[in-house]
């Protein structure tokens, strides 16, 4: 088991934040590559490979709104773009959440579609994952933050997709990333579980929360387990860290142990929470629990699980 195992951490992709002052002259450069996203969902091959398009394709005919992501390996430059506004052969079919398995296609693109990234993170590369979920974080940013917070004036996309200016008072505005606790909560041999009501049927997973202002991981950790589950917790330590695109945050996976058992969940945070023993939660990541369905592969949350049944 490697920390590849944890979709979009993979940290491979070259950046290169100083060349965003000179971005729309790459963008013209022959060999310029585009990931077009649309409504969020990014372009996959047929294989399962994440879609590059060479900068002559049919389909970037429009000008369409760009991220430069940075360098591939070959030293091209790669942009992310938002394609939204494109009807697709198939849009009335739009998913949602974590059931939307629909892949819309377009006429001009026969071997691809466009696919929810959570569906398919875990087939895509390394460097690929961290391109489409870099893509999807900043793209909804930008769909979300399209006014200035300080005046209320529309601002404009600049720095090569990585900032928003306001015409109207000068003020400038960064992509946010917010922080989120997801916390491994052990007690002998079992580990502490939860469902959300939106979750996909019978699937558990570790409780999880945001780090509120002024507060450091281990005491968000403390808070949301005793919020959420009534537990309470002592000893906690950091153990690795996920991008998360959905929309924008940054999961800050940790191991802790509990020092209390009885369990008083939050009903307006969570439908259910139990101890589950090692031996339970072997079958459930290997598909034969009864009842039970473990987070899905290239989660944090299932990365930390197997992780713990491994040094057990």
């Amino acid at each position: 088991m490697t920390l590849n195992s944890v979709a979009f951490a993979a940290g491979l992709l070259a950046r290169r934040d100083d060349l965003r002052g000179t971005s729309e002259d790459l963008k013209t450069r022959s060999d310029a590559l585009f990931v077009p996203i649309w409504k969020l969902k990014p372009l996959i091959h047929d294989t399962g490979d994440l879609a590059f398009l060479p900068v002559d394709h049919a389909f970037l005919s429009q000008d369409f709104p760009t991220i430069f992501m940075g360098l591939n390996d070959q030293g091209m430059p790669v942009f992310a773009c938002d394609v939204s506004i494109v009807e697709m052969d198939e849009d009335e079919h739009e998913g949602s959440g974590f059931l939307d398995l629909i892949v819309q296609r377009h006429r001009e693109i026969p071997n691809a579609g466009f696919a929810d990234l959570r569906q398919v993170m875990s087939q895509l590369s390394p460097k690929d994952a961290e391109i489409a979920s870099t893509a999807r974080a900043v793209l909804g940013w930008h769909l979300s933050h399209g006014f200035c917070s300080t005046c209320g004036a529309a601002s404009q996309i600049s720095l090569g997709g990585w900032k928003r200016e306001c015409p109207s008072c000068s003020a400038q505005h960064f992509p946010r990333t917010d922080p989120c606790v997801i916390m491994l909560v052990t007690r002998g041999n079992s580990v502490l579980l939860g469902r959300s009501a939106h979750f996909p049927e019978g699937m558990y997973s570790l409780l999880a929360g945001f780090v509120e202002p002024g507060e450091p991981i281990e005491g968000a950790v403390r808070r949301e387990v005793m919020e959420e589950a009534g537990v309470q917790v002592g000893d906690v330590s950091y153990v690795t860290s996920q991008p998360w695109p959905f929309p924008g945050s940054l999961m800050i996976g940790c191991a802790a142990q509990a020092l209390s058992q009885d369990i008083v969940i939050d009903e307006n945070e969570l439908q259910d929470a139990l101890w589950l023993s090692k031996e339970d939660c072997v079958a459930m990541v290997a598909g034969e629990h009864p009842n039970m369905r473990a987070p899905k592969e290239g989660t944090i949350a299932q990365f930390l699980i197997t992780k713990w049944l491994a040094d057990c």
